[in-house]
């Protein structure tokens, strides 16, 4: 038997272990037990990660629809015929009428290259890929604040601090080695605050718990930061050294006494003093916190608040302390860190300064690059529908499950001119392709990913892929050959990274040979540093940081008589993301095997709803049928869905309203009915 060293495809937590193949065929895998964030640990997923990876659905050839039907093609045939279409496109509508999708479950490589390929080959913007739908709030708010829109500190800070504040993040679900190390910190005596209205498993071990309406982040935090500014507890030496906007900040959130907060969230004002007390008399405070902060039509000023009670109470740039938002798939991380993003190149670099923009042109040998930022991919969606977008390539991404409002991103895939959709599997989104290009998965490839905490580690080829399935970066790398660019000929993955450092100052330190079994961590500027475990640590990446006083604004869509239900979307334990590699494992599928939504006792009581209970869910956009879950993990109002399962789609039923700012859709807020089936 052969052991593979990788890095763990499923949520950003970054664990590492030994793929366990027997001629060829995957049998099992063995976590590290050196490695610094898994410690020889693995949740059920990690355990299973290997499962996925011969299942009989694996793409192995390339289709091509004929008469309305996908059948097998040659690569040659298939990459010719998404050259021709997507060029002829842009000669017929302009270059800003195809988009390109990038990948979160790709590698940094392969996320290098299709931004790459995007701007220097097909001259547009328009490239973007799935932070949009889980951390563009973040990317914006914190780069405003902090000046980088990264998690601050290391996952080792969970052992180093007094005060754990975990809000709008099922932990121990979505992320569950971070959530595990939590649960350690606690029975060592850090004191841990939960404010999350689900009855999650962090919340049984927290000293408070803090269950506030779904939307009302804002009233809370404003409300915890009045009283930390009444009561005299801010580090105002912090503050006075390394801050700016203070005064309007103060003024900001004078109106918000602990009474008006707690009137707004649902909450007693005693629950908000005290958690004001607990989280600013401690020494040392973390904030975690990840979709339940983001995914709102104000996710951006969710962020700005965290950032600024963090700052008011000193919580940053040292051991223990942070502003730590938990990244949701494996690399969406380096997806941002490599510019699959509409308005920035690698390294948070903006497509629209002159001087980055020739510094990339000359790198790539174009004479210029397109200047105007482009569409982020929830709007491309609307510019799709008004017939500004006519082609897409989508790269290991399942809009049809993971975009709001399931009915409207099925009817823009479907009147595109073109869909090309590269992936492992025949997703949802990849059966409504015209070209589908089977790829490598990660077990069978090589490159590099980087987790939650900014650290860069390399994954292994274990296997070879199914049939004639290919690494998204060799896809690429062919496509550009046939587009006549010249300027993507490489050997191996360390060449491209060789490539992205040169041009992405954070990363400009980080080779292949560099990286160890534990990898390194950004910024890492040249070949002689070290990584950076802490960042901020004598002053913000922007300067001073900056207090960005906020107000609280309501959900956009909320329950009235014919919509009487709260419904909140996220993960299980068992699957992730939209289950085209979980659902294919058979320990996990057993486990979860349908989709459920969670009632509290009382409304299933009136509704006449019992355990099991076929029901009907209905919105403004879409209805679905599913299965009665009655319990008190959800507070009387509110009912929850995960979003995994295409049969019982929570995202035909979400809203796609946006945050102005970071164009990410409200899917924690929504206004449904639930009827039972008879």
């Amino acid at each position: 038997m052969k052991r593979t060293l990788t890095v763990c495809p499923y949520c950003g937590v970054g664990c590492t272990f030994y793929l366990v193949s027997d001629k060829g065929r995957l049998v099992g895998v063995e976590p590290s037990a050196t490695h610094p964030v898994s410690r020889g640990g693995l949740c059920v997923k990690g355990w299973n990660a290997y499962a996925f990876v011969h299942h009989p659905d694996r793409l192995t050839t390339p289709l091509v629809r004929r008469d309305g039907l996908l059948c097998p093609a040659s690569w040659d045939e298939a990459l010719n015929l998404v050259i021709e279409k997507l060029q002829a496109i842009q000669a017929k509508h302009g270059r800003d009428a195809v988009m390109f999708a990038s990948s979160a479950k790709a590698t940094n490589e392969e996320n290098f290259l299709l931004m790459k390929l995007a701007r220097a080959v097909f001259g547009t913007n328009n490239i973007d890929h799935c932070a949009r739908l889980c951390h563009s709030s973040t990317v914006t708010g914190l780069a405003e604040t902090f000046g980088s829109g990264a998690m601050t500190n290391s996952i080792s800070c969970l052992d180093q601090t007094e005060v754990i504040l975990v809000i709008g993040s099922n932990t121990t679900e979505q992320h569950p080695l971070i959530g595990s190390r939590i649960l350690n910190a606690v029975r060592n005596g850090v004191r841990l605050i939960v404010a999350d209205n689900r009855r999650i498993r962090l919340a049984r071990h927290a000293e408070l718990h803090l269950r506030h309406k779904n939307g009302s982040d804002v009233a809370l935090l404003n409300g915890i930061m009045h009283v930390i500014i009444s009561e005299g507890l801010t580090d105002r030496d912090f503050i006075a050294a390394r801050t700016e906007n203070y005064d309007a900040l103060a003024k900001s959130v004078a109106e918000w006494t602990p009474e008006r907060s707690a009137d707004a969230t649902g909450l007693k004002a005693d629950e908000i003093i005290a958690t004001a007390r607990l989280f600013a008399g401690a020494e040392r405070a973390m904030i975690v916190y990840s979709m339940g902060i983001t995914q709102h039509s104000h996710g951006v000023d969710n962020v700005r608040c965290i950032a600024s009670l963090a700052m008011l109470t000193g919580n940053v740039g040292r051991t223990g302390t942070g502003v730590n938002p938990l990244r949701g798939q494996n690399n969406v991380q380096g997806g941002c860190d490599m510019g699959a993003l509409p308005d920035l190149y690698s390294g948070y670099q903006k497509v629209s300064d002159q001087k980055i923009r020739d510094k990339f042109a000359r790198a790539w040998g174009v004479d210029e690059l397109p200047e105007s930022p482009g569409l982020p991919l929830t709007r491309a969606m609307d510019a799709a529908s008004a017939g500004h977008l006519q082609g897409m390539f989508i790269m290991g991404e399942n809009p049809m499950l993971s975009d709001p409002d399931q009915g409207h991103a099925r009817k823009v895939l479907e009147n595109l001119e073109l869909l090309v959709v590269q992936d492992i599997f025949l997703t949802e989104t990849a059966a409504l392709a015209d070209i589908v290009l089977p790829a490598a998965c990660y077990a069978e490839k090589e490159g590099t990913f980087t987790n939650t905490e900014r650290r860069v580690q390399r994954l292994h080829k274990a296997v070879a892929p199914p049939g004639t399935a290919r690494a998204d970066w060799e896809i690429i790398c062919d496509l550009a050959e046939r587009a006549g660019y010249p300027g993507m000929r490489y050997n191996n993955t360390a060449e491209i990274m060789n490539e992205a450092a040169a041009l992405t100052p954070i990363y400009g330190g980080i080779t292949d040979d560099r990286l160890d079994q534990h990898g390194l961590q950004w910024p890492c500027p040249d070949s002689s540093h070290p990584g950076t475990p802490i960042l901020h640590l004598d002053h913000f990446t922007r300067g001073r940081g900056r207090f960005s006083p906020v107000t609280h604004r309501l959900p956009a869509e909320l329950p009235d008589e014919q919509y009487p239900f709260v419904l909140t979307t996220g993960r299980t334990y068992f699957h992730w993301h939209t289950g085209s590699m979980t659902r294919r494992t058979h320990l996990l599928h057993r486990e979860e095997p349908r989709s459920f939504i969670e009632l509290h006792p009382d409304d299933a009581a009136r509704i006449g709803v019992r355990d099991r209970d076929k029901l009907l869910v209905i919105s403004r956009r879409g209805q679905v049928h599913t299965e009665a879950r009655v319990t008190a993990m959800v507070i009387p109002g509110v009912v929850f869905m995960p979003f995994h399962f295409a049969e019982g789609a929570a995202n035909a039923l979400t809203n796609n309203i946006l945050d102005p700012e970071s164009s990410i859709p409200e899917f924690k807020v929504c206004a449904v009915s639930v009827e039972k089936l008879l």
